[in-house]
């Protein structure tokens, strides 16, 4: 994660000195391009799995693996208006695309097997019970691997660790906390269905927790217009609000004592570990997402969700 942070901090020096020097979003483009070419080089290369039989596998019988994803939960997934750094089109919205680390992650995976990938925008409360129908053969949507996740559906990976971290603006009386009793009072919030609101936030003493924001953009709006002081979220989605936002600060008390606390260090790594859900049962699929993900390092993930974290667009 330390790689991951330096990799943006180095990359928005550049753009920022991209902006000033008078060529605008051509040359930010161009950078944001060159972070992304760089970063597809370092990692390892797709793994060729096209010679292996996958039409059995319930779901890719047609050779179409249908992912789902909210596309609005950026550096993870977002919507935008055109193909542009590989996006792809969303089947279910017309004119739109999606891009981010997950569809990065997506478009490997059908690579490797010679797959067509198909993406569809579903809102958050909505991916497991797709996958358990089949109406998704997965979903690749930043989700954690909780016991209680896994108990509805199996789970590949990781695909990526996020540290729990919280975020704050530079002029919050909070802004130099150095652990989750330096929050107490505040008024904070996260998003709804995740560990960090119904789990971490409680933890902090006399906190306000007002009620959970649907999407992660919502939670960063109610931070950036002064509803809350502090959110809670993990380290990707903190690393994409700064980038986009220079008056935010990270606050991270990760192997601190004053970290959130979980009963052992197995509970703690179940919602840092972030995977890819497909349908209880459905082994094979399982089996074929890990065979791809098997040659990837922990600094091979940030290396990618940096140069997703430097492609999101503004909005």
């Amino acid at each position: 994660m330390r790689r991951l942070i330096a990799m943006l901090m180095a990359l928005l020096m550049v753009l920022a000195l991209t902006a000033c020097g008078g060529s605008g979003a051509s040359q930010a483009n161009d950078e944001a391009q060159a972070a992304l070419d760089a970063a597809l080089a370092a990692i390892p290369a797709v793994p060729d799995f096209t010679d292996v039989d996958t039409s059995s596998i319930p779901g890719l019988e047609d050779g179409v693996f249908t992912v789902g994803m909210e596309c609005a939960y950026a550096p993870y997934n977002w919507t935008q208006p055109d193909d542009s750094y590989g996006a792809v089109p969303i089947s279910n919205v017309d004119g739109s695309y999606a891009n981010g680390y997950d569809v990065m992650m997506a478009k490997r995976i059908c690579e490797a097997y010679g797959w067509e990938l198909e993406v569809v925008s579903s809102a958050w409360a909505s991916l497991t019970p797709a996958v358990q129908s089949q109406t998704m053969d997965a979903n690749i949507a930043g989700q954690s691997m909780t016991a209680d996740r896994m108990a509805e559906v199996d789970m590949a990976g990781p695909y990526i660790y996020a540290t729990i971290v919280c975020l704050t603006t530079k002029d919050s009386e909070f802004a130099d906390a150095t652990s989750i009793a330096d929050l107490a009072g505040g008024t904070c919030t996260s998003q709804s269905g995740t560990i960090w609101y119904d789990t971490c936030l409680p933890q902090i003493q006399d906190a306000e927790i007002l009620p959970p924001a649907e999407t992660a953009p919502a939670m960063i709006m109610q931070l950036e217009t002064g509803t809350v002081d502090f959110v809670c979220t993990d380290m990707p989605t903190a690393l994409a609000a700064v980038a986009k936002n220079d008056q935010l600060v990270i606050l991270n008390f990760s192997g601190t004592d004053g970290d959130f606390q979980f009963a052992d260090e197995a509970e703690r790594a179940e919602n840092v570990n972030i995977g890819i859900s497909v349908r209880k049962g459905n082994t094979e699929l399982l089996d074929a997402i890990n065979a791809v993900l098997a040659d990837y390092t922990s600094e091979d993930f940030d290396t990618l969700m940096g140069a997703a974290i430097a492609i999101q667009p503004e909005v």
